[in-house]
Formats: structure tokens, C-alpha cells, sequence
């Protein structure tokens, strides 16, 4: 389905006539040793299933990222369903012709019309009865990275208005007239927006895209961004924009500024210097109450936090702010002062549970670390109880972790908290040897425990999950949560920065927290460097270090002569030494994270015992699990018997009131 292109494919149950909104397929993983393609091709399906069952009448309508403000990713059709799921059959494909990229979107279909955005972030409109071309909008800049979908709006009841489509391109927001696919001239400068102006920074040097398409309530478009977690990095400000003239409104700071909410709980400066603590996984809007819920990242920097010292409101927080305003309504730090990169991954569901005999309108938020929290929408109250848990203090200098990190008494967590040796692989006697020795060289004491300096730390599950960007599925007929996990390990470390100003230096500073020390990074999430020369010239590795690439942010801030010196390290090993007065701008902590590093045994395997990958039922109204299973398995094992491994999986779910799961 996939090879040097992207093709959009639509499904029809062939007794039925019925138009859906993508071809399903269960997931079938790439073998661990075919490379980043493999996995693209298993994304396509997954992604793009998320608009299913979307027929042409607007009650029918997929309008919005997660299917609709809620983000509970769920149909009430019924006319598919276990009966006739089997006679699904191809009706028609939409091949974009635009290349490969990172097929992480999710199209939207209003009145019969489907819109979906290609991997280098053109914007096309298709007949969604035929897959003929309405329209394509081309910004004339070629986007990078994953861009997970698009944002409508319209008003019924001023014609006057044009119904618009809200599409990013890089650091640039355009408004799309729905009909003609062409940018609307009062939307901001000449139909677009700049995220980067507005956040206190000069607006040149700084990263920030949309990994995922904002949120509209009312006339409002509310936005979060995707930043460098390194430093320098602009702060992860919410925004709301107009929708008709790409004027702010309003903006939250979750870098809180003096006399702000949360202040207290960082170093007096950091507003000025610190940056991420964004929202980058999407949100969910509560139209009813006019409350947006934002899930935030970590801030920079991810792993060492010597000059961020304090809890860090809000940072990997869920927060509920009302999205006329932005004010604050509660909020919820789910990690106080985090060290190991535990952003909340994916938007939160607007869920109804049954307590007592009374329905309550709740969010559940899925984590990294494999815990959902569930609270009442109003007032952030939990659903279960919450305990403060104690954990040691870090060793190392300047640090200062927090004592205690909050988690749910239920549900029970959807992936493994704490690597011990009788959970290590036994997939072979070598593989299982292998990983026994490795592991005794680990520290392995679950959760939040910090990292130290000169000796790996085992993270598991691992910085992706637990819970990923793919989302969750909510069923309200009978309160189901639909939930997939990664279950693998990782691990990390920190290492003192050397002195000097060289080349080499400003790798360590700029590119090893991803690429590890080593440059071997841990593919193929995070490709190896170690011969990129055969992959790209001088000119096409200085065009990605400026403008990003993939889930690589842009490193616009490096001067022209640490951009040259770290370009020749990279493609010849040129350890330049730069002159005294180009310091660079980022490594100038003690101490620096060494990359991150995936518990794989010698054949590409994780060294962990299955299951690598769960797709989890969870009843919202008694915190039980309805059901567990492995998700995926590797064609190649199975062949030989080792099936129903799991893999590690990224797409999310949708449910049916047919009675069905799609992912």
C-alpha cells in the first residue's frame, strides 16, 4: 500500500454499499532489521483507519482529529459490524504522489467532502464517495515531520464567513477556504499566521511546528506547538487565535511569569530562559462547560534540570482552562519535576462513567508510564484515589528531584513497571544470556527512579510508551476504554559535558540526547548518524540540522561556524576546535543526557519478555480490565512458533457501535 508514495484508501462493505473511511487491516510490525519503511507502511493503516465508517451526510461527519471535540474516537454507525466485516472491500484509493514521510495523519470528512494533509504537508480535498480531486493547496514550503491531521470551522449562521480548513505547514498556520482550497486573504498575513511570533523570543531562532491540528470552540482556534526539549527552546505558551483575522486572543503560559499562578514552583528567571512544557499530543474541548483540556511535555531540559529546580508548573500537566478566556480552571502534574521525558503522549477523552447509580462526565488521560488517571471534568476531582509515592534523591550535582510523584490507586497499569531478571527474554538461550549481562550492568528499580551519572538506568516501559500518540477509544454504551501500550525497555544516563569548544562538543550538545553519544542512535524511531554521508551531502545535512526533520526539531540558534564545524564531524569525524568566542549556545550544563538507548538482544529483538505490545479493554466505571491482549507479532517468529508476541505499536483505536475495534 505504501512504497515511494501515500495513498489514502476508502473501504465499502459490498452487501451493504456503505462508504467508510479508510481500507482496515490488523497491524502486522516490521521485522525489527527492515528499517523505518517497514514501519511506515504498518502506520498507513492504522492512521489512516481513524476516519472510518464517515459516510456523506453530515450526521455522519468525522469533523475533527479523534472523530470530534470529545477525542473519544468512536462511531455509532452500525451497519458494519461482526457480520459483515469480512465482506469489506476496496472502493477506491487516492494516491498523494507526493514521496515518502511520516504517515502519522488522520483525515477529516464534512458533507461528503474528505480532507487530508500528504507527507510533505500539501492539503488535498476528495469527493468521499469517488477519491476524485476537489482541490489541493501546495504553501510552496515542503513540510517535514509528522503533521497529524487538520481543523474545520464554520458558522451556519453567518453566511458572510467562508467555512474554512486550518492547516499547518512548518512553523505557519494557513486558513483554507473549504470550497476552493485557497488561502483566505483576512486570516492573519495574506491567509497564514506565524507560531513562532508572540512567544518573548526572537521569532528567527526559534522551533515550534504543529505535530497536531488545533481545537476550534466557537471562533476560536486554540493551538499548542512541538519544540526542541533542549535548550535554547521557546516556552510551550497555549494560544487561541480568531478564526476569521489569526489575531490572538489569548495565551496561557505554562512557563509561568512573575506574579502568575505556579511561579513559585520554578527558579525566579526561568520564564526567560527555560522553554517546552507544550502540547504537542492534541487536546479535547468540552463544549457544553467551554473547558479545553491540555496535556503538556516536559521542559527543557528533558533530563537534567539543575536550572530548572522546583516542581515546574506546568510541565507534564493536565490542564482544564476555559477556552473563551484561557483562565485556569484546575489542573493536574501527573510528574513534579520531570527527568525522564514523561510528556503526557496523546489527547485525553471526554468519557461518561456510572458511580452509584449517577453518570459522571470525567477525562481519562493515558500516560508514558502505563497509568491512567481519570478525574471529573468540572472540578478535576480524581475518580479513584490518588497516593503520593516516595522515591530516593538524585546523586548527582545540582540536581534536585522531587520526593514523592503522584499515582492512581486503579485502574492497575496497562505495562509493566519494573524490570527484574525473571522478566528478561527467552526467546533463545544466547538471547536470554546475552540479556542477563547486560541487565546486571543496569540499574533496574521501576519508576522515577533519577538517572546518575556513569551508569545506565533502566526506563520501562520505555520514553515512548506505555501510551503514544496514537490515542485512546471510548465506547459510551457500555464504558469501555480502548487503550493500546508498548511494553519494552529502555535506558539512559548522564555524562559530565567536557570542556573546550570543539565540534565534537557541539554534537554532544545538540544531537546526542537523540543520537547518543555514539551517534548510533536507536533506530528506527531515531536513525543511526554513523553513516549519513552515504544518505546526504554537506548542503542536505545543513538543510535538515536548520530546518528539522521527522520528529527532529529545527537547531536554528547554532552559529554559522558551529553549524559548518558539527556538519563536517558528522559526515568526515572533523573535531574542530571553535574559536573562543563562539561559545555555543547549548551544552552549557554540568551535565548532559547520553542518549536513548532501546533494550534490544543482538538480533534486533526486545531483550524483555513478550508481551512487546498490549491493546487493553478497561472498564471506566469499575477501573477493571474487561480484557488484555497482545497486539501484533513478527511474521518471521511466528513461523517458528512464537506467536501473539505483541510489537511495539504507535496508532490508536477507534470503536463501533457495530461491536467492533479498528487499529
Amino acid at each position: 500500500m505504501l512504497k515511494s508514495s501515500f495513498t489514502f484508501a476508502i473501504a465499502v462493505a459490498r452487501s451493504l454499499e456503505i462508504i467508510a473511511g479508510a481500507l482496515p487491516m490488523a497491524r502486522k510490525a516490521a521485522n525489527p532489521r527492515a528499517g523505518r519503511n517497514g514501519l511506515r507502511s504498518a502506520a498507513v493503516l492504522i492512521v489512516s483507519c481513524a476516519a472510518l465508517f464517515a459516510a456523506a451526510h453530515s450526521e455522519r461527519d468525522w469533523p475533527a482529529y479523534g472523530g470530534g471535540p470529545a477525542d473519544i474516537r468512536y462511531s455509532p454507525l452500525k451497519q458494519i459490524n461482526r457480520g459483515n466485516v469480512d465482506r469489506l472491500a476496496l472502493a477506491w484509493s487516492y494516491d498523494t504522489a507526493d514521496g515518502a514521510g511520516d504517515p502519522q495523519t488522520q483525515p477529516i470528512m464534512i458533507d461528503g467532502v474528505f480532507y487530508g494533509i500528504t507527507p510533505s504537508h500539501k492539503v488535498i480535498a476528495l469527493d468521499a464517495a469517488t477519491g476524485k480531486l476537489l482541490w489541493r493547496f501546495d504553501s510552496g514550503i515542503r513540510g517535514r515531520g509528522p503533521n497529524r491531521g487538520l481543523a474545520y470551522w464554520s458558522d451556519a449562521a453567518d453566511r458572510q464567513n467562508t467555512p474554512r480548513i486550518f492547516a499547518s505547514v512548518q512553523s505557519f498556520i494557513y486558513a483554507l477556504d473549504a470550497v476552493t482550497g485557497k488561502a483566505i486573504p483576512g486570516f492573519g498575513n495574506e491567509g497564514r499566521i506565524d507560531v513562532r511570533e508572540g512567544l518573548g523570543r526572537d521569532p528567527a531562532k526559534q522551533s515550534i511546528v504543529l505535530t497536531t491540528p488545533g481545537i476550534v470552540y466557537k471562533d476560536l482556534l486554540i493551538v499548542g506547538g512541538r519544540l526542541p526539549e533542549s535548550l535554547p527552546a521557546p516556552p510551550g505558551d497555549i494560544r487561541a487565535y480568531d478564526v476569521r483575522t489569526g489575531k490572538e486572543r489569548w495565551s496561557f503560559h505554562t512557563i509561568p511569569r512573575p506574579g502568575e499562578f505556579g511561579y513559585d514552583t520554578w527558579p525566579r528567571d526561568a520564564w526567560t530562559y527555560t522553554g517546552a512544557a507544550n502540547n504537542w499530543p492534541g487536546m479535547a474541548l468540552d463544549v457544553k462547560r467551554g473547558i479545553v483540556f491540555v496535556p503538556t511535555g516536559s521542559a527543557a531540559t528533558d533530563f537534567y534540570g539543575a536550572d530548572r529546580v522546583g516542581d515546574d508548573l506546568f510541565a507534564n500537566t493536565l490542564l482544564a482552562l476555559d477556552a473563551a478566556t484561557g483562565k485556569r480552571i484546575w489542573h493536574f502534574q501527573a510528574v513534579h519535576h520531570d527527568m525522564w521525558d514523561r510528556d503526557f503522549p496523546s489527547p485525553p477523552s471526554l468519557v461518561t462513567v456510572k458511580r452509584d447509580g449517577k453518570a459522571i462526565d470525567a477525562v481519562a488521560q493515558p500516560t508514558k508510564q502505563g497509568w491512567l488517571y481519570l478525574f471529573e471534568r468540572a472540578t478535576g476531582k480524581p475518580l479513584f484515589p490518588i497516593d503520593n509515592s516516595p522515591y530516593p534523591p538524585s546523586d548527582v550535582p545540582g540536581e534536585v528531584s522531587s520526593s514523592t510523584q503522584p499515582l492512581p490507586t486503579r485502574p492497575a497499569p496497562y505495562a509493566r513497571q519494573r524490570l527484574t531478571e525473571d522478566l528478561l527474554t527467552n526467546r533463545t538461550p544466547e538471547a536470554h544470556a546475552w540479556a542477563v549481562e547486560q541487565f546486571r550492568k543496569f540499574r533496574s528499580d521501576g519508576q522515577f527512579i533519577p538517572f546518575t551519572v556513569g551508569k545506565d538506568t533502566v526506563i520501562f516501559p520505555g520514553y515512548d510508551g506505555g501510551a503514544e500518540w496514537g490515542g485512546s477509544a471510548f465506547d459510551p454504551e457500555t464504558g469501555i476504554f480502548y487503550l493500546n501500550a508498548n511494553d519494552v525497555a529502555w535506558t539512559g544516563a548522564l555524562a559530565e559535558n567536557t570542556s573546550g569548544n570543539s565540534a565534537r562538543k557541539t554534537y554532544l550538545a545538540s544531537c546526542a540526547t537523540c543520537h547518543g553519544d555514539d551517534l548510533t542512535g536507536a533506530p528506527p524511531q531515531i536513525p543511526a548518524l554513523t553513516a549519513i554521508g552515504a544518505k546526504l551531502n554537506a548542503q542536505q545535512l545543513t538543510s535538515v540540522i536548520t530546518q528539522g526533520a521527522g520528529r527532529m526539531p529545527a537547531f536554528k540558534d547554532l552559529k554559522p561556524t558551529e553549524l559548518n564545524a558539527l556538519t563536517d564531524y558528522l559526515l568526515h569525524g572533523d573535531n574542530k576546535e571553535l574559536a573562543n568566542d563562539q561559545e555555543p549556545l547549548r551544552g552549557n550544563q554540568k551535565y548532559r543526557f547520553t542518549g536513548y538507548k532501546k533494550f534490544l538482544d543482538p538480533e534486533g529483538y526486545p531483550a524483555v519478555a513478550p508481551p512487546w505490545g498490549t491493546l487493553n479493554a478497561i472498564n471506566l466505571n469499575t477501573g477493571e480490565y474487561a480484557w488484555k491482549i497482545p497486539l501484533g507479532e513478527y511474521p518471521e517468529l511466528a513461523a517458528k512458533g512464537m506467536k501473539d508476541t505483541g510489537t511495539e505499536n504507535y496508532g490508536g483505536p477507534i470503536v463501533t457501535a457495530g461491536g467492533l475495534v479498528f487499529i
